[in-house]
């Protein structure tokens, strides 16, 4: 392989040797490597097993021990250096992340992970590295790299996966794919998530940037889906608490989801069937049109803070959304536009009335304001 950074290539090497020598003498101290048996069956045949030992979890736990060794020190002064590395000095790290602490994660304990599950433990293979570190070199000096953000998505479920467009999709979580990647997603995900009927799916965005091109911004991105399946659904969907972003497959960091999309409205869980998995994918192409227009972004304010509020605020916000939006004939107006045939005008406009008229909101005048 022809290394396009011979100084980057010899201190990531150095950074990876002596960390293979630190933690390959943890264990002859007694530190234990945890591993994983699984079992492989085959058809005809008797089933294989096979021991895996665990090096991501026993790496980053001496992950500090190992930031404070002279060659990681080395290693990090050389990814400054390199301007290809600036993305992943910005990846989001924790609160308030240094662009050393970034670069440690994003690529020195990742290079090392990989290295080491290639290894089988910590018995060095030079081929094994310079596999990784092929990898590595492609996501730094290549033309196009992949980006993804998943959140999980409660309130809400999916039969097959779902494009509503932009690169955005609903999907069923695969088994460990968080964990894989974060292991201490664990602790970060919704309760009883992966175990009930509405808590088991992922909201993923994926874009492929350019060299030099900036991430997306994740937390919007993924707030304007929801509630855009708010709109379609009136379920109560919510997302995160935090969504995981990767970077050519690598940890990018642990970002907080916008409150608004990420705190869970009352109601009941529902399945997004194809016809409003379409309409939510119409509306959320249209939700970037409303940054430009201050009516309508006002009522989709007011109209979605009302899902979390109690009674007379609710009825209040509903009020404002759709008056701000249709003028003062808002009641009439809202009418026209949603009802198909004049018996279902006139519920609406009786409903929208009452409350225009102060009374609390019923079921068919909150679903006339988010219809509208």
């Amino acid at each position: 392989m022809a290394v396009r950074a011979p100084q980057l290539h010899l201190a990531l090497r150095s950074f990876c040797l002596g960390a293979f020598v630190h933690l390959g003498r943890a264990l002859e101290e007694g530190d234990d490597l945890p591993f994983a048996f699984e079992e492989h069956v085959q058809r005809g045949g008797p089933a294989l097993y096979e021991y895996r030992p665990l090096v991501r979890s026993f790496v980053e736990a001496r992950a500090n021990a190992l930031a404070k060794r002279d060659d990681a020190r080395i290693a990090l002064d050389e990814l400054l250096r390199e301007p290809a590395a600036a993305i992943f000095a910005r990846a989001h790290a924790g609160p308030k992340p240094s662009e050393e602490e970034a670069l440690f994660r994003t690529v020195l304990v990742s290079l090392l992970i990989s290295t080491a599950e290639a290894c089988g433990g910590f018995d060095w293979d030079d081929r094994a590295f310079e596999r990784a570190y092929a990898e590595l070199e492609r996501s730094l000096f290549g033309t196009q790299r992949a980006y993804a953000a998943v959140a999980p998505l409660v309130g809400i479920s999916v039969v097959t996966q779902v494009e509503l467009g932009g690169g955005v999709r609903l999907r069923a979580a695969a088994t460990g794919e968080l964990a894989h990647h974060w292991p201490e997603a664990q602790g970060l995900l919704p309760q009883g998530f992966g175990h009930e009927v509405d808590r088991y799916c992922v909201i993923e965005l994926e874009r492929g940037l350019e060299a030099g091109e900036e991430p997306p911004d994740a937390p919007a991105e993924i707030a304007d889906a929801v509630s855009a399946i708010r709109l379609a659904t009136a379920a109560p969907v919510a997302a995160g608490p935090v969504l995981f972003e990767r970077l050519d497959w690598r940890p990018f960091g642990i970002r907080p989801v916008l409150p608004i999309a990420a705190t869970q409205p009352p109601g009941e869980p529902t399945r997004l069937d194809s016809f409003r998995a379409e309409l939510t994918g119409e509306l959320l192409s249209r939700l970037g049109l409303a940054d430009a227009d201050a009516p309508l972004a006002e009522a989709l304010d007011r109209w979605e803070l009302s899902l979390f509020q109690n009674e007379p605020f609710r009825s209040e916000q509903l009020r404002g959304s759709l008056s701000g939006l249709l003028g003062e004939t808002w009641e009439l107006r809202a009418a026209v536009l949603l009802g198909e045939t004049s018996e279902e005008r006139r519920a609406v406009h009786a409903a929208l009335r009452s409350l225009a008229a102060g009374e609390t909101a019923s079921g068919r005048a909150e679903a006339a304001v988010r219809r509208s």
